[in-house]
């Protein structure tokens, strides 16, 4: 291959590096469904919201480093109900991230819509009867207890694990958006 091919291949490669992905402010109103989907904050298989929170079905799941079965496991997940934050879609893949933002493509099919949450902080965490400060202790869950999210009001998440339900401030949790509201 001569020098000036070589030069010409090389730059080609640096014009695709360089290139933007994803989405820009100046899309064109006639840009591909899959794209507008994504500017739309909707993922472009499912049309659900992006950023989202799933959890794990599957005891354990490989995070690859690309959308294929061919692409390398850079990351395992291995707890059955983690949550997850799904941040993109390709496919039957969901790229997705954990609490400590470690992540890569999974297949949809190790993924469920049950929501669940991580408990977070240096101490256990005080669960409450009621959703507000002064109502009474029902239990203490340590950190990195995964629990079943059951609601969302305001600063405050309902959650249980092993037969105990209860209030904890939102802050104290991982799994669910800032102003998202569940019932």
């Amino acid at each position: 291959m001569s020098a000036s091919v070589r030069g010409a291949a090389f730059a080609l490669a640096l014009s695709l590096l360089a290139a933007p992905v994803g989405i820009t402010a100046g899309m064109a109103a006639d840009a591909p469904p899959r794209v507008a989907a994504e500017a739309a904050g909707f993922g472009p298989v499912t049309r659900l919201p992006l950023p989202r929170y799933v959890s794990m079905r599957a005891e354990s799941a490989n995070a690859r480093r690309g959308p294929s079965l061919d692409q390398r496991v850079d990351w395992e997940f291995v707890h059955r109900g983690l949550p997850l934050e799904i941040t993109a879609e390709y496919g039957n893949w969901r790229r997705v991230r954990d609490a400590e933002g470690m992540g890569g493509w999974v297949h949809h099919t190790l993924l469920s819509g049950a929501r669940t949450a991580l408990v977070l902080g240096p101490e256990r965490a005080t669960l409450l009867e009621e959703p507000r400060a002064e109502a009474r202790v029902v239990g203490l869950f340590e950190p990195g207890v995964v629990a079943r999210l059951e609601a969302c009001q305001g600063d405050w998440c309902e959650i249980g694990a092993a037969g105990v339900e209860g209030w904890l401030p939102r802050a104290t949790i991982w799994g669910v958006g800032p102003d998202e509201t569940l019932e």
